[in-house]
């Protein structure tokens, strides 16, 4: 009878297990068709949006393919050959504004890199590029495309190892460009926590990788976990990091670990290259006078090129296939392009007016004139059109200090002085025009050259422009961006410049403009500044300048004394 019992039970449950999975896999049945629609349904979806294409943008069909297509950057590319192609390539900072071609330079550099001699690049090398400022990451290491990260199991998404329990794993960009390059879009925006994790990565060459997760002993784990987690994952890369900040606003200790490339701003004439090149691969016509004034607004070639295509969007409007002056002006005016300064130097020879050099922008030379005039006074000094002061240090100690530049004024007057001009006895007023604050010691002898010709009345010659640093005692102090200064220099139409000695280089001698090195004051002036003449006379009684007729006559008298 018990027996009866206990198998009438049996029965019963093996039925009720039975109906149970019966109904689940009855189920699932229903349910598997419907996911099979519903994945067809989004399969077709994104085979459409696939073939859904707009055209290729402007922007795009002229990005370079080779070097020629890489205008005005002859002296970067060939240091980023330098320091990539060779058996050693080295890591790599490069400075320069927008829309200049670094990330184009970079890809053509590797794939050169990869066909030369005793390289350690493959032909399958990765160029992996991501954007700084764009970079997200979690304290808790859970998210780091840049790094690397562990997906561990009590994370949604774990998959059928995370129900093992098993940690996870995930390569970032230094992983992915093992055995290539990593390249860095503006890094000098990289968070500070990135950039020392990435500065580990860069000394170690790989990746270690950490979690609470990981035991060493549980053999569920497969073996190549087991092996990142002891050893790391591999990024054996070369950097190549690119930002249009100047090199003190990058993290030194990453400094110190890149070679420092220089990309320029584009002159006007090569913008206008490729504003025509542009014009010329958007299948429009485009006369090179009109691609001069595109290259008169548009500051990089990124630019040009925008203007070019929107020109070309009014051209196809009015069913033309020329783009004219009259669309380029319009383009100008309403995207609110600003003119670029004109270059070219007055080569007059004036009193009071000497040429000047500066650094400006993304390490850009330029040329300046200082103006000087001297007056009957007390030895009252005016300083015009620069920094008054400044703020340097941090947010918990800041320091305020007098402008650098009007210290050098005053050492100018004080060297002037004791050189026997009679400083004191007039008020000097030296204004550096065009609305650019100037700061800096560097314009120190330009300013003792245009005092010393405002005091005496003598002309400076226009042909000649100067830089460098004066000290108390009249010697010239080297200064920085000389190379920029004296392309400037010679973009703006002058034969000379002098510069200290110690900024000499040897490429200088191959330049078209003649580059002087000098070590004192009495050099600059005696070199810049002219003898009295009747068209200096009669300039000097119109500025009704009472020093100039002093000087004017005691060089008569002593000229009449000689003769």
């Amino acid at each position: 009878m018990v027996s009866t019992i206990l198998f009438a039970i049996q029965l019963l449950v093996t039925v009720v297990v039975g109906v149970y999975f019966y109904t689940q896999l009855k189920s699932q049945r229903k349910t598997q068709p419907t996911k099979r629609r519903e994945s067809g349904r989004e399969y077709e979806k994104l085979q459409k949006m696939r073939s859904l294409k707009l055209t290729e943008p402007l922007a795009e069909r002229v990005r370079p393919a080779k070097f020629s297509d890489i205008i005005g950057q002859e002296d970067g590319v060939k240091s980023l050959k330098a320091i990539l192609c060779g058996k050693n390539p080295q890591h790599v900072l490069i400075y320069g504004p927008p829309g200049i071609g670094k990330t184009c330079a970079a890809r053509l550099v590797l794939e050169a890199a990869k066909k030369s001699e005793s390289t350690p690049f493959l032909s399958n090398a990765p160029f992996i590029e991501m954007d700084a400022t764009c970079v997200r990451f979690d304290e808790r290491a859970i998210a780091d495309p840049l790094i690397g990260s562990v997906h561990d199991p009590i994370y949604q998404g774990a998959g059928p190892l995370g129900v093992q329990g098993v940690p996870q794993p995930k390569q970032g960009a230094v992983s992915k460009a093992h055995g290539g390059v990593l390249f860095l879009d503006e890094i000098g925006e990289l968070h500070p926590i990135q950039m020392n994790k990435l500065l580990k990565v860069l000394e170690d060459r790989k990746v270690m990788l950490e979690s609470a997760y990981y035991n060493a002993d549980d053999t569920s784990v497969p073996r190549y976990i087991h092996d990142i987690f002891k050893n790391g994952l591999p990024a054996d890369f070369r950097l190549v990091g690119a930002t249009t900040r100047s090199p003190q606003e990058i993290s030194p200790a990453l400094r110190s670990r890149c070679m420092e490339v220089f990309f320029r701003a584009l002159e006007p004439a090569e913008v206008a290259d490729i504003a025509y090149n542009a014009a010329e691969r958007a299948g429009y016509e485009m006369s090179k006078d009109d691609a001069e004034l595109i290259g008169r607004y548009a500051s990089c070639g990124r630019d040009a090129v925008n203007i070019v295509q929107m020109c070309a969007g009014l051209a196809q409007m009015e069913k033309r296939k020329a783009i004219c002056a009259e669309d380029i002006e319009w383009v100008v005016y309403s995207g609110h392009y600003p003119a670029r300064p004109e270059q070219k130097a007055d080569t007059e020879n004036r009193i009071g007016v000497v040429h000047g050099l500066a650094i400006i922008g993304s390490h850009q030379g330029a040329t300046m004139e200082i103006e000087a005039v001297a007056q009957p006074g007390t030895g009252k000094i005016v300083i015009t059109g620069i920094v008054e002061e400044e703020e340097i240090g941090g947010e918990s100690r800041r320091i305020k200090r007098k402008s650098t530049a009007r210290c050098s004024l005053e050492n100018v007057m004080t060297l002037l002085h004791s050189k026997g001009y009679e400083t004191e006895k007039y008020d000097l007023h030296i204004n550096f025009p065009g609305g650019t604050p100037v700061d800096g010691p560097s314009a120190g002898v330009a300013m003792a050259v245009v005092a010393a010709s405002a005091l005496t009345g003598r002309p400076i010659d226009g042909h000649v422009a100067v830089t460098g640093e004066v000290s108390v005692r009249g010697f010239v102090k080297p200064v920085g961006g000389v190379p920029g200064k004296v392309e400037a220099a010679e973009r703006a139409g002058l034969t000379t410049v002098l510069i200290p000695m110690d900024n000499r280089l040897e490429r200088f001698e191959h330049t078209t403009i003649e580059v002087v090195p000098i070590s004192t004051l009495e050099e600059a002036i005696d070199r810049m500044i002219l003898p009295v003449t009747t068209v200096s006379r009669e300039k000097s009684t119109i500025q009704t300048n009472s020093s100039v007729v002093t000087v004017l006559a005691a060089e008569e008298q002593t000229a009449a004394g000689k003769a």
